[in-house]
């Protein structure tokens, strides 16, 4: 049904923007009941959704900024769908002084939190309510149910949150959308979101690697042994969709289909946002940075050329029965390092809430993560338990079932790598989440002599372990007496 733009305001919330994303979140939330306002800066693609769409439910469709705004119900509840940057700063700017005390913009795209946190404050200051959300899922989430992550004030989360929790995806009668907390931190957990898939991608990918390149597995029968991992605890959206891949046959060719693809991965940029913001956190994301990294390596053409004709390791085959117990093994580590990876997540998470003051609930993450979006998967259930019997847990693995798992993966997790290490055979991401591991659970790391480097060249001092104060040692006298900084 269409409905008119002529008259009093009819629509319940509108949305610009209508490319894949834009025109399939509004097809969602006209399926849910709710009246449409659309409108695009090409009027030809407004006319289209309605046409083959309008049957779906009630759109308003538009052709001017201020049609659209008028066809709004107060408070305004207007949604970008554009890309990311200067385009969305032109989108508001156009809509902006249209709009009145109350009303809201919502940015359903992939911004960085702190352009949202900038735009948040300046629209705050003329009484309009700016929401970054963040919307996992891709096309088909947007219109069958995504995981949202909307950040902005209480009061626009009141009046816009029982529609997005109405479009979201529902897991055990629960919406996949919670209000995340003020300003930038609905775009903050999206970001983190989309660096644990990329350490969650390549892990995945490192698995496959090991399984055809030391246990001699074909792609078909790669994807048998990822269908039957599917069925435990590695039960996800990325395990499910390998499967699938990895069985799937090129027409033209007959090869595999993973064979006629460049091995070259691209990104969007949230991985390299989310690397370039744990830095600024000081917050040790060490396996999304180098899934990050390998898939900056992967494109590197000129340096792979130069380095392939390098030596690297030896290739042993294994027996059959080798082969089935190291299946075993690589599942292991793919979980051990899924936990890590997971885990360095919620602790970027809960670095962000403490340096820009945000309210976020660690186990409402998790919840709003077992559908919908990319990384949905079985295990976080077990993470939102975890989460809520203790909001302060310092790490997954305080947690004793998750500790008890990652204690019996040691071996075959450290075997696989080892494994990987003699064959030449790439495994970044899995040995930086073992190597945190590591780093973590040590006694005594050789940061000390690091520290003794620093005071050495730059007298940048150190802290004794036997007792309290800041020291420098003279280096260049004789004796090299301590004094206290």
């Amino acid at each position: 049904m269409q409905a008119s733009a002529n008259g009093s305001p009819t629509a319940q919330i509108g949305v610009t923007g209508l490319a894949v994303m834009g025109r399939n979140l509004a097809r969602n939330f006209a399926r849910h009941g709710f009246t449409v306002a659309l409108h695009n800066r090409t009027a030809a693609r407004t006319r289209a959704l309605v046409e083959e769409f309008g049957d779906e439910g009630s759109f308003v469709p538009t052709e001017t900024a201020e049609e659209f705004v008028a066809a709004l119900e107060r408070p305004r509840r207007l949604m970008i769908m554009v890309k990311a940057g200067a385009a969305t700063d032109a989108v508001i700017d156009e809509f902006a002084p249209l709009l009145e005390p109350g009303d809201m913009i919502i940015d359903g795209g992939n911004a960085h939190f702190l352009d949202t946190r900038r735009r948040e404050a300046a629209l705050r200051e003329r009484g309009i309510h700016f929401v970054g959300s963040g919307v996992s899922g891709g096309e088909e989430g947007a219109l069958h149910g995504p995981s949202i992550m909307p950040g902005g004030s209480a009061e626009s989360y009141a009046v816009l949150g029982p529609m997005f929790e109405a479009i979201s995806a529902q897991v055990e009668g629960e919406p996949c959308c919670t209000h995340i907390g003020t300003d930038g931190a609905g775009h903050f957990v999206k970001m983190v979101h989309n660096g644990i898939e990329y350490a969650d991608m390549q892990l995945i990918a490192e698995a496959y690697d090991l399984l055809r390149h030391v246990a001699g597995y074909t792609p078909p029968q790669i994807a048998e042994v990822f269908r039957e991992w599917n069925k435990g605890r590695l039960d996800s959206y990325l395990i499910e969709i390998t499967a699938e891949i990895l069985a799937h046959t090129d027409e033209k060719t007959g090869k595999p289909f993973v064979d006629i693809v460049r091995d070259a991965a691209e990104q969007k940029g949230t991985g390299r946002w989310t690397v370039q913001t744990a830095l600024d956190l000081g917050s040790p994301t060490t396996a999304i940075a180098q899934a990050t990294f390998a898939r900056v390596a992967s494109s590197r053409t000129a340096l792979r050329e130069a380095y392939r004709r390098l030596s690297g390791g030896t290739d042993h085959p294994l027996r059959p029965h080798e082969a089935e117990r190291y299946v075993a093994t690589v599942e292991h580590a793919l979980y051990a390092s899924k936990v890590i990876a997971y885990d360095q997540g919620w602790t970027m998470i809960r670095d962000a809430a403490e340096e820009y003051g945000w309210t976020i609930d660690l186990a409402d993450v998790a919840a709003i993560w077992r559908g919908g979006c990319i990384i949905r998967a079985a295990f976080l259930d077990r993470i939102r338990a975890a989460y809520s019997a203790d909001p302060h847990l310092p790490s997954l693995l305080a947690e004793p079932e998750f500790a008890d798992e990652i204690t019996r993966a040691q071996v075959p997790w450290r075997e696989v790598i080892a494994a990987a290490n003699r064959r030449g055979i790439p495994v970044p991401a899995f040995s930086s989440a073992l190597a945190y591991y590591d780093t973590l659970r040590a006694g005594r790391l050789p940061a000390a002599l690091i520290q003794g480097q620093r005071d050495f060249f730059g007298a940048h001092t150190y802290h004794r372990t036997d007792r309290e104060g800041v020291f420098h040692t003279l280096w260049a006298e004789t004796g090299r007496p301590e004094v206290e900084a």
